[in-house]
């Protein structure tokens, strides 16, 4: 049960560092409507160099679980919908993630040149470290080796220690302060489905859920840190009620 809440927690982590877009609109359809949408440009660019870190933080631990493809898969919808071509655009960041999440060695290079391209904006900073943070941290738990690579990419991109620590402090005491749900029949109200509902029901209540509240990377500018606590804790009780059904219905 607790590896449930855990990973509830942790699933949230993700809408609440990227909602807004009130503040800024460096990353929006204009900005980018005459990019030339290749493997090669989109690799070079802002959003393709941080998919890459993603890719890299994703698999530190070993394995990408089912809740981080989900989210990661979410955040490939929201950054190609901004781009000329979303399909021909979604299918490239697909192939960068998959190549660069089988390898570490060039992590500190790939980090560094996004923070220069980054350096005079530190709402980018905190949200691209923040992201990657809560990523780390989806599954329940940090590793030693993803933590290792969070301060590699930390470093490389010249971002504030105490503001680095702040961050990752915040979320290791959410994930304590956490509660299971105790009650399965709060579980399925959360989800807006009750127990008579069958699980492709549930199933599609759960994907709409976490896809409303997941952490949007292009719109995330301009929130406050309590919304992006907020918001990770309610993602994570999402998928704590949704595990808990799925346990009790097997």
């Amino acid at each position: 049960m607790s590896n449930i809440i855990i990973l509830a927690l942790l699933g949230l982590v993700f809408y609440y560092i990227f909602k807004s877009y009130s503040k800024y609109t460096a990353y929006s359809q204009e900005a980018f409507k005459n990019f030339s949408v290749s493997k090669e440009s989109l690799a070079k660019s802002e959003l393709g160099l941080f998919v890459a870190l993603v890719a890299k933080v994703a698999k530190a631990d070993g394995k990408v679980d089912a809740l981080e493809a989900q989210l990661i898969g979410i955040m490939f919808d929201d950054i190609s919908a901004i781009f000329p071509e979303p399909q021909k655009t979604k299918g490239i960041l697909k192939e960068i993630f998959a190549q660069e999440k089988l390898r570490i060695d060039d992590t500190q290079t790939i980090a560094r040149t996004l923070g220069q391209a980054i350096k005079r904006d530190k709402a980018k900073q905190q949200q691209f470290m923040g992201f990657l943070i809560q990523l780390a941290f989806v599954d329940g738990e940090v590793s030693k080796s993803e933590e290792e690579l969070l301060q590699t990419i930390a470093e490389a991109l010249e971002f504030d220690p105490n503001a680095y620590h702040a961050i990752f402090d915040r979320f290791e005491e959410m994930l304590q302060n956490m509660r299971p749900k105790e009650n399965i029949q709060d579980a399925y109200d959360l989800l807006g489905v009750s127990e008579h509902s069958d699980m492709e029901t549930i199933k599609k209540a759960y994907r709409k859920l976490i896809k409303q509240y997941h952490p949007d990377i292009i719109k995330a500018q301009g929130k406050s840190e309590a919304y992006m606590q907020e918001a990770t804790a309610k993602t994570q009780e999402i998928n704590q009620a949704y595990e808990m059904i799925k346990k009790a219905r097997n």
